[in-house]
């Protein structure tokens, strides 16, 4: 009895919980076909505002500069991350290494007002020592972008390292690969829904990111966050509940393909791995 009990109050947490969290987003994506300008007053079904969001030049500008910087980092945070997170791993206790652990993770717990502030007084002092760079605009944003992503992909890196049977690795170097072919035939394929998990964070991060992103942009390269925040300060526009069920679908599509070719990948990983010890056993 008290076992049931325990049970019906854990899903009835769990339903809350997601009914807390989605409940919102399902609304939203609703009255975004609503042909009302007030987004509180359904007034009957449309799909205008979908096309006043693809005639707005402003807005489109904003989304595709989003994507653009958001795909950068992410891509230059997983190199960045990775090898962080195989030094960390592999190469034991060094000299430095907690105050290179400190350095690395640091921007998971610093507030990003702080952060996005550091960074803009460091973007103004190398402008007037060296030059670089230029001002404030896409480049600032997408290493300052990096700079904070680069920690999230470290930390999902770092832990599947430390999962890793190094004693694979360790074969294929006694059967003669040197160490860079045994990263790229060993251990990248391994640790490659790790890598995607992490790029799929930091793109998620940078999309979304406001405060930093504010305080190293400059003239022309405002990112949607911003474009967005700036908008709704004058009242909810219908269109940026359109772009929020276009991102929502986009960005759910996304990371189903994504997680249905890692599994996939996974899953054959799985038969190899099979097929390879039967093998050995009648062997």
């Amino acid at each position: 009895m008290h076992s049931r009990w325990l049970t019906r109050l854990s899903w009835s947490v769990l339903v809350t919980g997601f009914g807390f969290l989605y409940i919102p987003i399902v609304i939203l994506i609703i009255y975004s076909f609503n042909e009302s300008r007030l987004v509180t007053v359904w007034s009957g079904f449309s799909v205008k505002w979908y096309g006043e969001l693809f005639r707005d030049e402003q807005m489109m500008n904003a989304v595709w500069m989003s994507l653009k910087i958001a795909f950068m980092s992410a891509s230059a945070a997983v190199v960045l991350g990775s090898m962080a997170a195989l030094i960390m791993v592999r190469f034991g206790v060094f000299k430095g290494k907690m105050l290179f652990t400190s350095m690395i993770t640091a921007p998971l717990v610093m507030p990003e007002v702080i952060t996005g502030l550091s960074l803009l007084l460091l973007f103004v002092s190398l402008d007037q020592f060296i030059g670089w760079p230029d001002g404030r605009g896409v480049l600032t944003i997408w290493i300052a972008h990096t700079t904070f992503c680069m920690a999230y992909v470290t930390v999902v890196v770092n832990s599947r390292l430390q999962d890793l049977d190094e004693s694979l690795e360790e074969a294929a170097l006694d059967l003669g690969a040197n160490r860079l072919k045994v990263f790229f035939v060993i251990t990248l394929p391994i640790i490659a829904p790790a890598l995607a998990a992490g790029w799929l964070l930091a793109f998620t991060l940078s999309l979304d990111d406001l405060v930093i992103a504010s305080f190293v942009s400059g003239p022309g390269s405002t990112t949607l966050p911003m474009e967005v925040f700036s908008s709704v300060r004058l009242g909810v526009s219908p269109k940026v509940n359109a772009l929020s069920a276009l991102l929502i679908a986009v960005v759910s599509s996304f990371t189903f393909v994504a997680w249905w070719v890692l599994r996939r990948q996974e899953r054959l990983r799985l038969v190899d791995l099979q097929g390879a010890q039967k093998q050995q056993d009648q062997a």
